[in-house]
């Protein structure tokens, strides 16, 4: 079954610029390529029709709907379920694209220099937490507090760690990774949703269908 996302963008009869048109009045039947669908906030909220799936290696969007939903033209619900616009933006990158954009933006030399430094853990005696792991700090960071356990205070020094221009880029791809998708028991609810929503209101002088509208001073996304 095919379900490419343009098959549900409702149509315009837009003004006629083919050169064969014989009529200042001639329209021809287009796609409304501005008119975006979205998931309902109910549903959209509802963490039961979701559910997490982690990207592998350079899977694409085509890849994952494939391998969920035994299609490949779902790859638009995918993007959509995680508002993604931009795929190369805001989809991981290939390890190929990847070390392209490493060598582009830090140059051979310095993948291993020091981004920026953040906190290891720090525990007191009693297994409190006193430092938690991750907070960006300057190099050399220490910290005192007082230990009830030992009942005296202690000095941790140097608790920051430096991460590496190279662990800083390859952590925002990996968040990256990290998406949610439709689980495939709610697939027909969610398209058959998306699709209402795509259709046109009636109440406009541009309105001839649920499917069609005239492109004569229309905001079309609406």
């Amino acid at each position: 079954m095919s379900l490419p996302y343009f098959r549900y963008l409702p149509n315009i009869d837009y003004v006629s610029r083919l050169p064969d048109s014989k009529h200042i009045g001639d329209y021809v039947q287009v796609k409304n390529l501005f008119r975006r669908a979205k998931i309902n906030p109910e549903l959209f909220q509802n963490i039961n029709f979701f559910t997490k799936y982690t990207i592998i290696g350079n899977e694409r969007p085509d890849n994952v709907a494939y391998k969920l939903y035994d299609n490949p033209y779902l790859d638009w619900l995918v993007l959509l379920a995680n508002n993604i616009i931009n795929v190369e933006e805001e989809w991981p990158l290939t390890q190929q694209s990847f070390s392209n954009y490493m060598l582009s933006k830090y140059g051979s030399e310095s993948f291993n220099e020091p981004h920026h430094y953040e906190t290891s853990e720090v525990k007191d005696s009693n297994g409190r937490v006193i430092m938690e792991k991750g907070l960006e700090v300057p190099d050399g960071y220490s910290i005192t507090y007082f230990d009830s356990g030992n009942n005296q205070l202690v000095t941790n020094n140097n608790i920051s760690v430096v991460v590496t221009n190279y662990d800083y880029e390859d952590k925002i791809q990996d968040n990256k990774r990290n998406i949610f998708v439709v689980k495939g028991q709610y697939l027909s609810q969610i398209i058959n949703d998306l699709e209402e929503g795509l259709l046109y209101k009636s109440g406009s002088s541009q309105y001839i269908s649920d499917q069609v509208v005239k492109a004569d001073n229309i905001r079309l996304y609406e």
